[in-house]
């Protein structure tokens, strides 16, 4: 697991990659573990080449002659194991390894957090460590901090709209990735490789964006839309609100409120989008992202 022990297993496969020339980033990576565990396993075991059952056997020596580790904090083995693989984890997605191991034990605490004293205790790192960790959550805005009542230290704590606060902002992160491709695409042409790859990167982005961030529409507004979206396309020509209605048997409002949300939230009727032909009438095209001006070309028939 990553974290723990190699095994005779993992021994095998950094065998095999170093006899396919991997380098010890890659195996690591392979491996889910840091490239200076693979470089440290292979500096000790290597006589001359690498051998997985030589190297297990040394590492079982190595074993035998080392103390007994000293137990976890909160004597629960389980939970510090549980503390490493889901930090391990983490860290596979980018986020630092002791800061991941600093976030799970903050995770998995009570209510009322942990101290810089807490955290250094049950890691076994050192106050800076645990410091330089906690800045980065906080700059991440996943961990708050909070004065320990009657003293003069502070505890940390993940409270419950941390993961409203995360959304939020890798939704705002999205959409500006998705506006400033479509500038790009502007500066370099659409008709470019830049562009092209600017506007697939848009694309995606975009949809990201859209569909991450939250929506105030009631779920009724959002079925009335797609009712909407599909009398148009049944109709296949622009159509008024007034025969909207009068087909649906809805009030011109209802026709309105369900316009209105389709507009506001275009991801309902992707891949198509509502398109204003004239004040009160509309009908949907193809959307214009979704296809690049070569295909829109191709498609085009001749004149």
């Amino acid at each position: 697991m990553p974290g723990g022990r190699l095994t005779h297993g993992d021994r095998t496969q950094i065998a095999v990659w170093l006899a396919e020339g991997l380098g010890y980033a890659e195996i690591g990576r392979r491996l889910g573990r840091p490239t200076s565990t693979i470089s440290r396993e292979v500096a000790r075991n290597s006589a001359g080449a690498y051998l997985a059952d030589a190297a297990q056997q040394a590492a079982g020596h190595r074993a035998r002659r080392r103390k007994p580790a000293r137990p976890a904090a909160d004597g629960q083995p389980a939970e510090a194991d549980f503390v490493d693989r889901f930090a391990g984890l983490l860290a596979a997605t980018g986020m630092p390894r002791m800061t991941s191991r600093v976030f799970v034990c903050l995770l998995t605490a009570d209510t009322s957090g942990l101290t810089s004293a807490d955290l250094v205790r049950a890691l076994q790192v050192s106050p800076a460590s645990v410091s330089k960790s906690i800045g980065y959550l906080e700059d991440m805005e996943l961990v708050v901090r909070h004065q320990d009542p009657g003293r003069r230290r502070e505890r940390y704590l993940i409270d419950d709209d941390v993961w409203l606060r995360a959304w939020q902002a890798d939704t705002g992160a999205h959409g500006q990735l998705a506006t400033a491709a479509h500038e790009g695409i502007e500066i370099f042409g659409a008709a470019t490789a830049a562009g092209a790859r600017l506007r697939r990167m848009g694309q995606f982005f975009a949809r990201l964006s859209e569909q991450m961030s939250g929506s105030t529409l009631a779920e009724p507004i959002v079925y009335d839309a797609l009712t909407v979206i599909a009398a148009l396309v049944h109709v296949s020509r622009p159509c008024t609100v007034d025969r909207l209605a009068t087909a649906l048997e809805w009030p011109n409002e209802r026709v309105t409120a369900a316009l209105d949300a389709i507009q506001c939230k275009p991801a309902l009727a992707d891949p198509l989008a509502l398109h204003p032909t004239a004040p009160g009438t509309y009908t949907l095209i193809a959307r214009p992202d979704r296809l690049s001006p070569a295909q829109r070309n191709a498609l085009t028939p001749p004149r």
